[in-house]
């Protein structure tokens, strides 16, 4: 069985589900952040993941 799980990534300024992506669970343990557009606050602002 796979271990990759989706995972929803969320703005860290206006806090809305902007991104889905996938992480293998058994290799990374941390919260992933990434640096994504917001479409909301219209420019490049940290993501960070989230529970579904």
């Amino acid at each position: 069985m796979s271990q990759d799980r989706l995972i929803k990534l969320a703005c860290s300024n206006c806090k809305r589900t902007n991104y889905w992506s996938s992480k293998n669970k058994k290799l990374v343990i941390k919260k992933i952040e990434l640096k994504k557009f917001c479409k909301w606050c219209r420019k490049q602002t940290k993501h960070k993941e989230i529970k579904k």
